[in-house]
Order: structure tokens, then C-alpha cells, then sequence
């Protein structure tokens, strides 16, 4: 911990690869020390697959990796094993319920306690409403998600644009000459809502953010399945979009398109949602390099600090409101080798008794 940080008894909820290919989901404090872990082994927890296409079922350990995690106030955590599944897991590690869906990259808890996943739909069949699309297709798709693990409700993110004349964007990643796609077209990473806390302004209760990170385009629609905003470019494969105000959302912008005279950095930025002009937040410096082709996750902490994830350096850093470093976490496995980071979560100190009177095997 760096001298000057105000908040030294949080915790922090952390997603990573482990030492020997092992996976990690645990909390740590302010100095990096463990404080709780969770069993997380695909093999153990998911020993017959049967939801998955061919040829996607893991054969060798890690398997996949955690990718998405919400811990409730009770301990009990749930995540996604990456493109395998959602897990709800006790807090002394016991599961309670499996999702068999292609889930991903992220998780999120409404208000009205209600899960929103990214997940796809592979398909070897052409789909009669898309048929430029040609197998192996992979639609993506929004779950809605009961706490119990009931699935409430499936929207494809194809039958999202089309709704709402936007089906051009299916094929942004066709050729010139051909308007055919295969594979994944769009890469939904993230769904968020807005909050019921939150003061209304351009977004609204019940808006929804997407991004879409195959087309550089992130998106917020409506419970009528309207879309109010669209954004397309200003960012590349860009990463959790947030909404910070009524007006604001923030996003992680990957982007992995140039060097800069320190290399390629990339980037926090803020959208404005009625002007959808853009501002950087922050970027990495001479002194702070930031960078990670893939994956990423920023929190505003209560503070008005910045916690961000710099997922392929193996890291999780604080920055002060003058864009200071005053706090880093290091995935270390070995000697000199560091291991991904999907994400590091600042968490309440109040969990550290949620942990310590967990009765774990009594």
C-alpha cells in the first residue's frame, strides 16, 4: 500500500490466474493478504458439461477462467467460468446452483435482485432471420438471471438491432464483397443497469448499457427495448461500460491500434450521453504505464479515487482525483512471472466478519 491512501482497512474482491494453472477467486486486504478464497476448479465443479457445443468442453486444467463475479452480502459469491457457465457458490464453497449457458465477461445485479449476463448461443444452423450469417455462428445473447438461478428471460442482441433498424451493424465485420459473417460478429462484454439510487438525467431508470466490443460500439436501451443511444467508435475494443451519473457513462478503452512515445496505452474515458462527445479520464503515463489488449475493468470508488484493472500486466492500481498512484496490486505467481487479472473489486471492510464467522467445516 502507497503512503497517503485513506481507506486502509477495505478489502478487495479479486479474479485471477493462480500459480500452476490453478484459478483464483479470493479477497485480500490493503497489503495484499489473503482474507478469504473460494474453491474454484472447473473440473470439480462442473463435472458433466453437457450444455456445451462440441469441442468446447475444457480437457486440461485451468480449463477457462473466471471472468464476471458478484459477492453477495452474505458470502456467497456467483461467477462465470468464461463462455462455460454461471456458479453460485456458498461462502465455505459449496454450490448451489449452475447455469448451463455460454456465460461471460461479466455480471450484474439490478435492484429488483435480478442477474444480467453476457452469454452466446453457438448455432451449426443458418438462422432463417439472419441469413448472411453463416455457421458457426455465435449470437449474442443478454440472460436475465434469478439470484436462485432460474433463467427468466433470453434476448438476442441480433433481435436487439434489428428492432431497432440497426441490422447493418451484423455486418460490420463482413467484406467488401460479400455481406456474409461468421463466428463472433459482435462480443458483447457487459450489461449494466442504471441504478435506482442514481439522480435521472439523459439515462433513466431501467436503461440498460451494452458494449459490443467487436464493433466498437457501445449502446443503452430502454425496458421497451428502444434504443436511446449509440455509439459507435471513439474507442477501440473497449471494455465495462458504467453509468456514473444521470448523464455520464465511463468506460475502459483497450484501445490496441498504436504506440504512443511510450508505447501502446490505453485508456478511462467518460461519454456524455446527450452530446456523445468523449473526454479522457485517464491514460497511462512515462511514469504509470497502462496497458492491456484485452479485458480491463475501472470501479469509481466512494472516494473519488479510480480503481482499475490492467488485466494482461497482472495488476490492479488506485488513483487519486489528480491521477496519482497510490495504491497497486501485483498478481505475482512466481518468482517473476505474473498471472492474468480479470478484475480487482474494492469491496466493504465490513465483509472481513462475514468471512470470520463463516463456520466453514463445523
Amino acid at each position: 500500500m502507497a503512503e497517503g491512501h485513506e481507506t486502509p482497512d477495505a478489502l478487495n474482491l479479486v479474479t485471477a490466474m493462480g500459480p500452476d494453472k490453478t484459478l483464483a477467486l479470493k479477497v485480500v486486504d490493503m497489503q495484499g493478504e489473503l482474507v478469504h478464497q473460494w474453491p474454484v476448479d472447473w473440473f470439480d465443479t462442473w463435472p458433466d458439461p453437457d450444455h456445451l457445443p462440441k469441442g468446447a468442453v475444457p480437457q486440461t486444467r485451468p480449463g477457462t477462467h473466471i471472468h464476471g463475479t458478484k459477492l453477495l452480502p452474505n458470502g456467497d459469491v456467483i461467477f462465470n467460468y468464461e463462455m462455460q457457465g454461471t456458479v453460485r457458490m456458498g461462502v465455505c464453497g459449496d454450490v448451489q446452483w449452475r447455469l448451463p449457458h455460454q456465460t461471460h465477461h461479466s455480471l450484474h445485479l439490478d435492484d429488483d435482485g435480478v442477474l444480467w449476463i453476457p452469454g452466446v448461443r453457438t448455432g451449426q444452423q443458418k438462422l432463417p432471420d439472419y441469413p448472411a450469417h453463416v455457421p458457426p455462428i455465435r449470437e449474442s445473447m443478454i440472460f436475465q438471471v434469478s439470484q436462485d438461478g432460474e433463467l427468466l428471460e433470453a434476448l438476442s442482441v441480433f433481435d436487439l438491432l434489428d428492432l431497432n433498424g440497426q441490422r447493418a451493424l451484423l455486418h460490420l465485420r463482413s467484406s467488401a464483397i460479400s455481406n456474409n459473417v461468421t463466428g463472433d460478429s459482435l462480443h458483447l462484454n457487459d450489461v449494466e443497469v442504471f441504478p435506482n439510487d442514481m439522480a435521472e438525467g439523459y439515462f433513466r431508470k431501467g436503461d440498460v448499457v451494452v458494449s459490443l466490443r467487436n464493433i466498437n460500439t457501445l449502446m443503452v436501451f430502454d425496458r421497451d427495448w428502444s434504443i436511446k443511444l449509440m455509439k459507435v467508435g471513439g474507442f477501440v475494443r473497449q471494455h465495462d461500460p458504467d453509468f456514473i451519473d444521470g448523464d455520464t457513462l465511463m468506460l475502459f478503452d483497450n484501445n490496441n491500434i498504436g504506440p504512443s512515445s511510450f508505447g501502446q496505452q490505453s485508456r478511462i474515458l467518460l461519454l456524455d450521453g446527450p452530446s456523445k462527445e468523449l473526454t479522457e479520464l485517464y491514460a497511462g503515463t512515462a511514469a504509470n504505464p497502462f496497458y492491456t489488449a484485452i479485458m480491463g475493468k475501472q470501479q469509481l470508488l466512494d472516494n473519488g479515487h479510480l480503481l482499475v484493472t490492467e488485466s494482461i500486466a497482472g495488476r490492479g492500481f488506485e488513483l487519486d482525483e489528480s491521477g496519482e498512484l497510490v495504491w497497486e496490486y501485483i498478481n505475482l505467481v512466481e518468482e517473476g512471472v505474473v498471472g492474468i487479472v480479470e478484475e480487482v473489486e474494492r469491496i466493504p471492510a465490513s465483509f472481513r466478519q462475514v468471512f470470520e464467522t463463516a463456520t466453514c467445516g463445523n
